[in-house]
């Protein structure tokens, strides 16, 4: 099947990749993928990218703008990446939610590593049923991690209800490139490099071939934007990065 030409979900189906699944069968699938590429995930985001990754995060996190009196919410953030930067930067207590507990060891042990032994909680929880309460969080991020949801308005719902009003959340995901003439370079290195570089590094080709999959399987921009609007999120705005190849979107809760 050619990138251009996924399978559209229907009933009580939804997409793996370019695969259609049953939908109770696709959190397993995700949380497998994880637990395979767990211990190199960090390394494989640096290769990846060619560590740009880093400056996506670096935007995400100015525009959170972290305060002291903040408590941000962030899912599937299991390596700790979002809460360590948030941390750094003045911010105040992190709750990290992943589904996927190879992940959440991972970030506990980087934060030991970092002498982070504070301030920071690891839940392992389901962004589409999220374990707190309504109005609990000032702040609620999901990098990376949104397009493996089942069910993307469930989980944007959710991401809404534990906000307190006046509060955002911020999406920073891979998106649809808008720079004319790159997208084909840019398919090329994702279907044929990617899954190469997964295989070399983490020993786990399947793996990486799912992700570049989700990728284009993602709604873009004005089709998210369109999704989080409602799922109650007001003032939905999104920046592009990098010609598209990533985008970070903001909605209130007002």
């Amino acid at each position: 099947m050619s990138s251009s030409e996924p399978p559209e979900d229907s009933g009580q189906d939804t997409h793996f990749g370019f695969r259609t699944v049953r939908a109770e069968e696709k959190a397993g699938m995700v949380r497998a993928v994880f637990d395979g590429v767990a211990s190199s995930y960090d390394l494989m985001n640096d290769l990846m990218s060619v560590g740009v990754h880093r400056l996506w995060k670096a935007a995400l996190i100015e525009k959170v703008r972290p305060r002291a009196d903040m408590r941000l919410l962030d899912l599937g953030g299991g390596t700790g990446d979002i809460a360590f930067r948030f941390r750094a930067k003045g911010g105040g207590p992190v709750v990290v939610c992943d589904i996927n507990r190879e992940m959440l060891a991972v970030g506990r042990d980087r934060a030991i590593d970092q002498a982070m032994l504070g301030g920071i909680e690891w839940v392992c929880g389901d962004a589409e049923q999220l374990p707190f309460p309504d109005r609990s969080m000032d702040a609620v991020t999901i990098a990376f991690c949104l397009r493996n949801v089942t069910h993307i308005d469930r989980a944007l719902a959710e991401a809404r209800r534990v906000l307190r009003p006046g509060a955002a959340f911020y999406c920073l995901e891979f998106s649809q490139m808008v720079l004319p003439g790159l997208k084909e370079l840019y398919d090329s290195y994702s279907f044929h490099v990617l899954p190469r570089l997964g295989q070399m590094v983490a020993g786990n080709r399947e793996a990486y071939q799912y992700l570049v999959e989700s990728i284009r399987r993602f709604p873009p921009q004005e089709t998210l934007a369109r999704q989080m609007s409602a799922a109650g999120l007001s003032q939905v705005s999104y920046r592009n990065l990098s010609g598209g190849i990533a985008a970070l979107h903001v909605g209130w809760r007002l």
